[in-house]
């Protein structure tokens, strides 16, 4: 039987003293049970804010009958919580263009909005990913597919051709370089030619030559060793050759050989002040004739 003459709820108020009045409560919760003495308390008056961190609220929460308090979130959790729901993928980003297209209908406005952005997004990186798959590499042509190869190539496609012999080191080693760069800007289409099967008698001075194609005009050309870089090429300096005509975008921020310009430049006026040194020490020991 739960004491009905007031003593309980004098006890959990308070009303006595704490120590006694905690160890009364204690010991009804543990002769009646928890439940029946909740309800005793409620017919009783009971008041007591569940919410407040008391003792005697403590002790109810350690027989079940509140459940536990909630701790509460500092702002640090709140934010990470947050950020956490914001990087949550959508649905629509794991889907392929014809994935997309089937399930339109089940996105509300919101959604329909973001997944054709989303869309047009995966179609520019499927059209990169052809032209990847299309380039990429320094293909062999022959004169007979000059025409259709280079001249007749899409309008919105660089092409670079090389024109080489075998026999010519500088044409082995431009061949090298563009292989690396055709790999590098895979948008862009490099291809080879053997000088003979596109040019009869063309002289082995003009090797190796490099012409640089747009809407099936020369846009650029490079012709004979010292046009194309010298016997000592980079493929960074002929990166930069291509990336000047508007061939390829490039990440270099200057030219790579300009140190070596300059150093010529330097060298060059170098030389003119050494000559002009030596004339006027010339005129100097020069017999003055009356």
């Amino acid at each position: 039987m739960v004491p009905g003459d007031g003593t309980l709820s004098q006890a959990a108020q308070g009303g006595c003293g704490v120590s006694s009045s905690l160890e009364i409560f204690r010991s009804c919760l543990e002769v009646v049970g928890g439940s029946q003495l909740w309800v005793a308390l409620l017919e009783q008056g009971w008041d007591q804010d569940p919410n407040e961190d008391t003792e005697w609220n403590e002790i109810l929460r350690n027989f079940g009958i509140l459940p536990p308090k909630e701790k509460p979130k500092d702002e640090v959790e709140e934010m990470v919580l947050r950020l956490q729901k914001e990087a949550e993928v959508k649905p629509y980003e794991r889907m392929n263009l014809k994935e997309l297209k089937e399930a339109e209908d089940d996105f509300d406005e919101a959604d329909r909005k973001a997944v054709e952005m989303y869309r047009q997004q995966r179609l520019q990186e499927w059209k990169c990913l052809q032209r990847r798959q299309k380039y990429g590499e320094l293909r062999e042509i022959s004169g007979d597919q000059y025409v259709k190869e280079v001249t007749n190539a899409p309008k919105d496609v660089w092409v670079i051709i090389h024109l080489y012999r075998s026999s010519i080191p500088m044409c082995l080693l431009v061949n090298e370089h563009l292989s690396q760069l055709a790999r590098n800007f895979p948008e862009a289409k490099f291809v080879k030619a053997i000088v003979n099967s596109c040019i009869q008698d063309y002289n082995d001075t003009c090797l190796p030559t490099i012409l640089v194609y747009k809407s099936g005009e020369i846009k650029g050309r490079f012709i004979g060793v010292a046009e194309c870089g010298g016997i000592y090429l980079k493929v960074e300096e002929l990166e930069w050759k291509l990336a000047e005509v508007g061939a390829i975008e490039t990440d270099l921020e200057e030219n790579p050989k300009k140190e070596i310009i300059n150093m010529m430049t330097l060298s060059k006026q170098n030389t003119s002040a050494r000559e002009n040194t030596n004339t006027k020490s010339s005129d100097v020991l020069k017999p003055h004739i009356t």
